[in-house]
């Protein structure tokens, strides 16, 4: 609108000003040579406007066609340059669907046209990547680090060829490299994190953590588990050299995360050390009641050195209470009770923890109960033989990498603190193994394990009351309890049923 007004008011400008020259007395007197030119003047001034005009137009012509090599060179690069980019257009496309030939020949010819242009220098580096050309993809790669707005593209590009072909040095190096160029990279954070959690520099990698949660390429409350996870870890190698030193960096990691397992066994067992039993304890109790884990009970078992079998059997009760249904609780016990000799505590355990779910570790503790109440061999090698093909116990886990020990970065990914206290994987044929397992077990040990039920024999399988005339020719699979793994059997909460024979109890 303000555009509009200012036109009209140009334009009434221009005309009251002719006007005005119109009305204004005189003359313009031009001569050349003996000839005169007399005009008004408005047509002088309309004359010079029309040769400002003239002179214009043919200047405009003089200048396009001196500046016409250029222009056509111009309109060719302009045409080199959208074939370009159409060519690189239809290459990433052909590499993503995987068309090595197609990409490849994409490449060539968008570097043919666009030359090095950061697009071109990508989709041959991705080309040679799909075609496994590494050599190829190295210096598609290299090419880009010579300038500034391909410098990161081009690190990042040849560290993940470094760590494809293996090469931990050079990767490592380059994740450095990467890090003090462009701190604010999100993948160069994470490399360097990794890099230096792969070189068990503990504090390095915490520093990084550090820096990444200032710069807010972390979470807050992912940098403090990965934090917890990395003070866990140097509390562990600083235990045999530094005990000292160890019992602070798992307190401190413990603050960050107080069921932590590892730290929280390390700060128990170095307290109990001290003869501070009593905060072992309350630290133990407390890490169990969110995280039930074997380590913390063997550690709070032996908080006190000197206490006999019966007070740790006391102890592991007390542990249970505070996580009662918890199958490491019955584990405990069971424990507890096997070192304690008190077998029918031990027995109720982990008859609780067969009928709910027969991992190979309850089978095992049955196998030692048996062997060490009765030196029944018979049942000792039918829990064995179900051990060999029970589902497997919880163990730490990441990535669906599997553990025996906690670790503070998965070895397959390299994050932090991913282990996790939970089942394994199963394997998809264990119940059929089992059953295939269990009735060859049967039918091989079915007379050894007949002599040893039978009436005459001195037992304590045995019920008090006498036994029926018909149950001698019972078979075998009703006096023994076939092992199906993926039986999930009674209910866990109901009391477990009085068994004939004491087979489970």
């Amino acid at each position: 609108m303000l555009q509009l007004l200012l036109f009209f008011l140009i334009v009434l400008a221009l005309a009251f000003g002719f006007t005005q020259v119109a009305d204004m007395p005189g003359h313009v007197l031009l001569q050349i040579g003996e000839t005169e030119y007399r005009v008004t003047l408005l047509t002088a001034l309309a004359g010079l406007i029309a040769l400002l005009v003239v002179a214009m137009i043919l200047w405009s012509i003089l200048r396009l066609i001196f500046r016409l090599p250029s222009l056509i060179g111009l309109a060719n690069r302009m045409r080199r340059r959208e074939k370009g980019q159409m060519a690189v257009a239809r290459g990433l496309v052909a590499v993503g669907v995987g068309d090595q030939r197609q990409a490849q020949r994409l490449a060539t010819e968008s570097e043919r046209l666009l030359g090095s242009e950061p697009l071109a220098l990508l989709l041959k580096a991705q080309a040679a990547q799909l075609s496994g050309d590494e050599k190829g993809a190295e210096l598609a790669f290299k090419a880009m680090l010579d300038k500034p707005d391909t410098h990161g593209l081009g690190l990042r590009g040849l560290f993940i060829e470094a760590e494809r072909r293996g090469d931990a040095e050079a990767a490592g190096i380059l994740a450095k490299q990467a890090y003090q160029s462009s701190p604010g990279a999100p993948w160069a954070n994470q490399a360097m994190l990794r890099q230096r959690a792969a070189a068990g520099d503990w504090r390095g990698a915490i520093s990084v953590i550090e820096q990444g949660v200032s710069r807010r390429l972390i979470e807050r409350e992912e940098g403090r588990q990965q934090r917890a996870a990395l003070l866990a870890a140097a509390a562990q190698d600083s235990l045999e050299g530094n005990p000292d030193e160890a019992l602070a960096l798992a307190q401190d990691a413990l603050r960050l995360k107080p069921d932590l397992v590892p730290a929280a066994e390390i700060a128990a067992r170095r307290l109990s050390a001290r003869g501070d039993y009593a905060k072992a304890t309350k630290l133990l109790e407390q890490a169990w009641k969110s995280n039930p884990h074997p380590d913390l009970a063997a550690a709070y078992l032996a908080a006190r050195p000197g206490d006999s079998a019966l007070d740790r059997l006391k102890r592991a009760k007390s542990l249970e209470k505070l996580s009662p249904a918890a199958r490491e609780s019955r584990f405990a016990v069971a424990r507890a009770a096997l070192d304690a000799r008190e077998f029918g505590v031990a027995r109720e355990a982990l008859e609780a923890l067969v009928l709910q779910k027969a991992t190979a570790r309850a089978c095992l503790l049955m196998a030692e109960l048996e062997d060490r109440e009765h030196d029944n061999q018979g049942l000792v090698r039918s829990w064995l033989a179900r051990a060999s093909r029970a589902p497997r116990d919880p163990a730490w886990v990441a990535d669906g990498s599997v553990s025996d020990h906690w670790k503070p970065a998965s070895p397959v990914t390299g994050a932090i603190g991913t282990f996790e206290w939970r089942e394994p994987p199963q394997a998809n044929d264990v119940s059929i193994r089992a059953r295939i397992d269990a009735d060859r077990f049967e039918q091989l040990a079915a007379p050894q394990i007949a002599n040893e039920i039978s009436p005459d024999a001195d037992s304590p399988l045995l019920p008090p009351e006498p036994r029926q005339a018909n149950e001698a020719t019972q078979p075998i699979e009703d006096v023994v309890r076939p092992f199906i793994p993926d039986d999930p059997g009674p209910d866990p909460d109901a009391p477990p049923p009085k068994s004939r024979f004491r087979l489970f109890g």
